[in-house]
């Protein structure tokens, strides 16, 4: 999605997660497994004040860059938040195909994946709220479809305003 959206838009992009594997030399998992949540969500926010300094730039984000306030506001202090939005089975679905999930989204909860989406999303829905500036319902539509969307609320609302636009992925 964000690839897709950063070429509609000719801006480079930004997966902060692959970005934070790439500059630790670790997977997310490894190191949730080595040094807890707390140690991961440090080195998130690292990333978050890193990309934030950039201009023009298409940047996805983990779910839970959320979680910590200070990301969501410097996220709307530089740029536009769109909340790409998901129900759970669609969730579930993306994952079971994405072959990066297991490194990027480690468990969070020792429930079945389906309980956990649900009972992750019904912590986590109230802070997209807050944060996004839109949403963009993602369930059976196609990424050209969504990124699209994307381009025509960006354009109506803050094209001209906006350095930058974040992702929050449900996925």
């Amino acid at each position: 999605m964000g690839k897709r959206l950063a070429i509609k838009l000719g801006w480079p992009f930004i997966d902060m997660d692959s970005l934070l594997v790439s500059e630790s030399g670790t997977s997310i998992k490894e190191i949730v497994e080595k040094h807890g949540w707390d140690t991961f969500r440090k080195m998130e926010h690292a990333i978050v004040n890193q990309v934030c300094v950039l201009d023009r730039r298409v940047v996805a984000t983990g779910g839970g860059v959320v979680l910590n306030e200070a990301n969501v506001n410097l996220m709307k202090k530089k740029g536009r938040i769109v909340w790409l939005k998901a129900v759970p089975g669609t969730i579930k679905s993306r994952m079971m195909v994405d072959r990066n999930s297991e490194a990027f989204r480690p468990s969070l909860t020792t429930k079945d994946s389906l309980s956990e989406i649900e009972e992750t999303l019904n912590e986590r829905n109230p802070l997209y709220r807050q944060a996004m500036d839109f949403c963009v319902e993602t369930d059976d539509r196609s990424v050209d479809g969504i990124c699209d969307e994307i381009v025509q609320q960006f354009d109506f609302r803050y094209r001209h305003l906006t350095p930058k636009i974040t992702l929050l992925e449900t996925k």
